[in-house]
């Protein structure tokens, strides 16, 4: 079958079932793959481990019938980012620092996916210590975009986005502090779900942190569905996570769902490119018959920014001056440039400012909200950021200079107001050949409805289920 490493999750599992496929051949695709493309894209680590092939033999058996039934995600290789734990693995967070650490505790998401019987047969790069928008660092290297190796996949989760759309995972993890699994998704076209503040376990003490989300990213939305049904609910080692709302199988009836179109957020600057690859979005909407409204969000860039280093200077600063004081040379120069300009931004603010400046940004979303079931907005207004280019003057964004190059995404927004769902789904190319995306928000906790209207769309554009719809690596 060619282009296997394409298929979708859902229909590799069908496969399965159906003895159409074994989970050997399958394996044996996506590291036919990555053997081919990895020298150029770079976003898998560990790929050699010993249990990866006795776990796809193992899958085979089950689906023979021999020993327990088939499981959720018996046998699909899964790739998963090397941040989140697996207790006796290698644990590097991207970093010179951290030579010879060993994880002692394997993270909720890890757990969940192998309890699915899921082939991990490889763990993602990231940016030091999760901190950038882009991916690459002095222990990994560069990690490229499939569709322009010029450009970055995103970050943090780049590795994962990089590998969804090269063929090299079908479904893959991912976690987001200020826009880590939407950014990637976006810049790869691909698919990626913040979930509500809870609703993924994670490990303490950042579960505690509303920043902070684990969780699915696939090449469609029916893929990512499946697999955040995995890995939502309750867990013991996470005292706030939610109980799962499962996501039904039959997605994209939006007849009558009134939808409010973003072309911004507040005064965050969008490139036309991707706005007009966002109003086509809206277009699909009313197509499969959503009632589309265009809307304006009233939110500061200016302060928004303010709030979030604020948070990270509390929280994420902290954590990382644990390994090391702040500026040790073997940070990476944009380590050490976060941990400044977040530590400079509470010193100067403080927590009950920062709160405050967050409040806004709630009230300017809730006004939406009461009129309508689901917003839509670019998740980055960028064209894509260069490979390797780590922005230390900022970044320019349709003819205005940005200080802070992170903040071409409009992510962070829905960090700060975390209880909303945001799923991003490809909304086309630029003429740079970088994808990019929407994000689709729906009200606190609704997470149903945001993928409701991301499958009418995506049926709508076409993407995925278009063969011409693939890098050119």
């Amino acid at each position: 079958m060619s282009d296997l490493h394409y298929l979708g999750a859902t229909e590799v599992l069908r496969a399965f079932r159906a003895r159409e496929l074994s989970p050997v051949e399958v394996l044996d695709a996506v590291n036919a793959r990555a053997d081919a493309v990895e020298p150029t894209v770079n976003a898998l680590l560990e790929r050699d481990h010993e249990d990866f092939r006795a776990a796809a033999v193992a899958a085979e058996r089950r689906y023979g019938g021999t020993g327990e039934p088939p499981r959720a995600l018996e046998g699909l290789p899964v790739a998963l980012k090397e941040e989140q734990p697996i207790r006796g693995r290698s644990l590097r967070f991207g970093s010179r620092l951290t030579e010879g650490y060993v994880a002692d505790e394997t993270h909720p998401v890890a757990e969940r996916v192998l309890a699915a019987g899921a082939v991990v047969h490889a763990r993602t790069t990231t940016p030091e210590f999760s901190c950038a928008g882009f991916t690459h660092s002095d222990l990994w290297g560069v990690t490229r975009n499939p569709w322009n190796p010029d450009f970055t996949p995103g970050g943090s989760s780049g590795g994962s986005g990089a590998a969804l759309a090269a063929g090299t995972a079908y479904l893959a993890s991912g976690s987001d502090i200020g826009g880590s699994i939407r950014i990637p998704a976006s810049f790869c076209g691909v698919v990626g779900f913040k979930a509500p503040y809870g609703r993924v376990p994670a490990l303490p003490p950042f579960n505690l942190d509303v920043y902070c989300h684990d969780g699915a990213m696939g090449r469609t939305v029916a893929d990512v569905a499946l697999f955040h049904n995995v890995i939502q609910g309750q867990h013991r080692a996470d005292h706030v996570s939610l109980p799962a709302v499962p996501i039904p199988g039959d997605l994209g009836d939006v007849r009558g769902l009134r939808v409010a179109l973003a072309v911004t957020l507040g005064d965050f600057a969008v490139e036309p490119e991707v706005e007009a690859n966002t109003r086509a979005f809206a277009d699909a909407l009313k197509a499969a018959g959503a009632v589309v409204e265009e809307v304006r969000v009233p939110i500061s860039l200016e302060a928004l920014t303010e709030a979030a280093l604020v948070h990270y200077g509390a929280v994420m600063g902290p954590s990382m001056a644990e390994v090391a004081d702040a500026d040790d040379p073997r940070f990476m120069a944009y380590t050490r440039q976060f941990l400044a300009l977040s530590s400079a931004a509470f010193a100067r603010t403080g927590t009950y400012a920062g709160m405050t400046a967050e409040s806004a940004v709630h009230l300017a979303l809730a006004e939406v909200f009461e009129g309508h079931d689901a917003l839509v907005c670019p998740t980055v207004g960028g064209l894509g950021f260069e490979a390797g280019n780590e922005y230390p003057g900022g970044i320019d964004v349709a003819g205005r200079h940005l200080d802070l190059y992170i903040f071409a995404a409009l992510t962070p927004v829905f960090n700060v107001a975390s209880r909303h769902p945001v799923l991003n789904v490809p909304s086309g190319r630029a003429s740079n050949g970088v994808p990019t995306g929407v994000q689709v928000v729906a009200r606190p906790y609704d997470d149903v409805t945001a993928f409701h209207v991301g499958a009418a769309a995506e049926r709508e554009l076409g993407l995925w289920a278009d063969p011409a719809w693939r890098p050119a690596l």
